[in-house]
């Protein structure tokens, strides 16, 4: 501090009246930081249950290493050892990329406590060692659509192998029609279908909600799941098992390491239940338009830098995903007729449907 700035506050506290023992009788107590093991504890309680999950497995890498220790006590330098360190330990895959989810997913991990120590006032933004590190830039994903020989392969591997071929088929059926992600059908209720309408309603990240066409027969395959496993006097859960106890996330990896040891092309591509969901969405880009893919997926409604304002004014709606779904499974559906536009020409009785199944 320059000798002019002390001599103008003396200045200033002696016009005041004030001394600068005054000033620090009335500075409140500063406010203890917590030890990283204390502070995640409030966090794992406070948090809704779903960013705990995600973040857990790093936060328990992060307690191993500084536990003990307290927010403000760790540099960015010392950040960037972990992250590295973890980087080099990650487990090596056929579809690995040097390490760098484990660490994009660690960094994340730090600043979400980070973020949360800023808002209770325990770290000034400046001094946020979290903030200085830079993540790995993300890679275009891997996944891509698969190929209709590829995709009839793994329906026949689900449905004739394995302890419960009847669940396994209906799960790989619900997230082909619908593109949904594994929360979305994990989430499911039997209250979240409409048999009349042929409609699930999706509950997935980020606490969208939306309703998803599906296919006549697979509501029905859906209703006589839930009936011959005990209806809702078990669990009110959608998907079950055979003694009613509802469907575990364990069930995707299970499904789905054994669609890998059936298909050589499956455990080359790392094969996941989320590939269904690139197969789908690709063929409804492809067949019908990006508006509708998007609203096959349940992204955002709102206009984003990358659509322009454009979007909302051409977003697609219910009939049109139920229409693109009519023709992904080649039956009909009670709201695709309602996606014909009142100012396009009527078909004519003799006019056919496309051929575009999958």
């Amino acid at each position: 501090m320059k000798s002019d700035d002390v001599a103008t506050a003396l200045h200033l506290l002696s016009r005041l009246g004030l001394t600068i023992e005054d000033l620090s009788i009335a500075m409140p107590p500063s406010t203890e930081v917590p030890t990283f093991t204390s502070y995640l504890t409030q966090l794992r309680e406070s948090l809704p249950p779903v960013t705990v999950k995600n973040y857990e497995s790093y936060w328990r890498v992060i307690e191993r290493a500084w536990g003990p220790r307290k927010l403000d006590g760790v540099t960015s330098t010392e950040i960037d050892r972990l992250v590295n360190q973890h980087r080099a330990d990650a487990v090596v895959r056929s579809n690995s990329r040097d390490g760098r989810g484990a660490a994009a997913s660690l960094i994340s991990a730090l600043r979400c406590i980070y973020r949360y120590a800023e808002r209770d006032v325990l770290i000034h933004p400046a001094d946020n060692p979290a903030s200085k590190i830079s993540r790995p830039p993300q890679l275009p994903s891997s996944r891509h659509a698969l190929s209709r020989t590829q995709v009839m392969e793994l329906a026949e591997v689900a449905s004739t192998t394995g302890n419960d071929p009847e669940l396994d088929a209906l799960i790989f059926r619900l997230h082909l029609e619908t593109a949904c992600r594994r929360g979305g059908s994990l989430a499911l209720d039997v209250g979240n279908l409409n048999s009349t309408d042929c409609l699930v309603q999706l509950h997935e990240k980020g606490g969208t909600v939306r309703w998803q066409p599906i296919s006549p027969s697979l509501t029905n395959h859906l209703l006589q799941h839930i009936g011959s496993r005990g209806g809702i006097d078990t669990t009110t859960k959608l998907l079950r098992y055979r003694n009613g106890r509802p469907m575990g996330r364990r069930r995707f990896d299970y499904l789905s390491e054994r669609l890998r040891d059936h298909l050589p092309w499956a455990d080359t591509l790392q094969f996941s239940i989320h590939w269904l969901r690139h197969t789908t969405l690709t063929w409804v880009e492809r067949e019908y338009s990006y508006a509708v893919a998007r609203a096959y997926a349940g992204h955002g409604q709102r206009a984003s830098t990358s659509t322009g304002a454009t979007f909302t004014y051409v977003r697609a709606g219910l009939p049109e995903v139920a229409h693109a779904l009519s023709t992904l499974t080649g039956e009909p559906h009670p709201l695709a007729d309602a996606a014909r536009h009142p100012l396009a020409a009527q078909p004519t009785d003799s006019a056919r449907p496309p051929d575009g199944r999958i």
